[in-house]
């Protein structure tokens, strides 16, 4: 796969959908590489996209 910046939803399914297929991948490896930016790449587009509220003060009680 291409490392790019995930822009898209098709972006972002594309490398869930690869990130799949590596999630095995032995540590500094070519495959464990791509997995480690991968991953970093589809956090911060669901930080971006998919924020998590934090509870009010009577939601965390």
């Amino acid at each position: 796969m291409e490392i790019r910046p995930i822009k898209t939803k098709k972006d972002y399914q594309l490398a869930l959908t690869r990130l799949e297929v590596i999630f095995d991948a032995k540590k500094n490896s070519k495959e464990g590489d791509e997995l480690e930016i991968l991953s970093m790449l589809i956090e911060k587009y669901e930080k971006e996209h998919f924020p998590l509220d934090l509870p009010d003060s009577k939601g965390a009680i």
